[in-house]
């Protein structure tokens, strides 16, 4: 998200923290979207965000929670929304048609989100066969995502000895993703908790054989559903 800093780059930061995905775990670790906070997401200064945030307050898309958290009104949390599916869209376009690996088509589909007007993008699902998840194991539609959450738990959250099916990869950020791929941590893939280590906040799995060691922030973006 370091490009440009478009009103939709601020909406889709916005609902990265708003809504309990990302780095804030799929459904009980959801915390306050903050000015603050955007700003660190997006590489800006909190002056800039601030300005921005205004900005949408005005433009009628956010409004204040009573600890200063950013709310989306019906209209912010639609514009959202739709940021966020032509994203994901975007995304099978480059692996689909173009030959991107998954963790490529995120770099590549934040700089071309702005480019693709709404008709475009019905006119990509429709050639796409309006597929269901984009390359990272998101739903395309965020209301399928929402519901969806309610099932998961993020990787940090399993003891030793839990085995799981990795579902998602945060898709917030893009060094991540590249470093689960690289690691053979994507969705459809199994893990089996080894150990798991508070103090260290580390977590250690079992994927095909091989160990992967995890640290917090990676074992807080795999999302995933456990096997029983």
């Amino acid at each position: 998200m370091a490009h440009g800093h478009t009103v939709d780059d601020y909406l889709e930061a916005i609902y990265f923290l708003a809504f309990p995905v990302g780095e804030y775990g799929p459904v009980a670790k959801a915390r306050p979207a903050v000015a603050a906070r955007v700003a660190e997401l997006l590489g800006v200064s909190r002056a800039s965000a601030g300005e921005m945030v205004k900005r949408l307050e005005t433009d009628g898309l956010i409004t204040r929670g009573p600890h200063k958290e950013l709310v989306f009104t019906d209209e912010g949390r639609a514009a959202a929304e739709r940021t966020i599916r032509r994203h994901r869209l975007i995304e099978r376009l480059l692996t689909d048609f173009m030959g991107y690996t998954p963790a490529e088509s995120h770099d590549q589909a934040e700089l071309l989100s702005d480019t693709f007007t709404d008709e475009m993008i019905e006119r990509m699902a429709e050639r796409l066969g309006d597929p269901e998840r984009c390359p990272h194991g998101w739903p395309i539609d965020p209301s399928v995502e929402q519901r969806e959450s309610r099932e998961l738990v993020a990787a940090a959250e399993l003891a030793p000895g839990e085995r799981a099916t990795i579902v998602r990869v945060a898709e917030h950020d893009g060094a991540l993703l590249h470093w689960c791929y690289d690691h053979g941590l994507e969705p459809g893939t199994t893990v089996e908790v080894e150990s798991a280590d508070p103090d260290s906040d580390q977590l250690v799995v079992m994927v095909e054989r091989e160990e992967r060691a995890l640290d917090g922030k990676t074992a807080e973006g795999l999302f995933v559903r456990r096997l029983v």
